[in-house]
């Protein structure tokens, strides 16, 4: 693999942006990835805890929206699995 760098040396680069200011020559990158953070009240595990997860898309139903969600969940004492579902928004918060 032959990759050619910027020609400043690692130690000196910083992020575009970054608390130190822009790296010249450095082009705005725009976040378009839809999946945002979440919390999950009511998890298919019952345990009453809020589960962190990843929201991935909205949709609109005849009376609300609901968001498919990516959390985990506890399986059996010990394990731990995925669970993927359309949950109503009324279920998702972010904190």
């Amino acid at each position: 693999m032959n990759r050619q760098g910027s020609g400043i040396p690692l130690g000196e680069r910083r992020r575009a942006g970054a608390a130190t200011g822009p790296v010249v020559g450095a082009e705005p990158v725009e976040d378009t990835c839809p999946v945002r953070h979440c919390w999950v009240a009511d998890a298919v595990d019952l345990r009453g805890v809020k589960r962190p997860g990843l929201l991935v898309e909205w949709r609109r139903t005849t009376v609300s929206w609901e968001g498919r969600v990516v959390y985990a969940v506890t399986l059996r004492p010990g394990e731990w699995a995925l669970v993927e579902e359309w949950l109503p928004a009324d279920q998702l918060t972010q904190r």
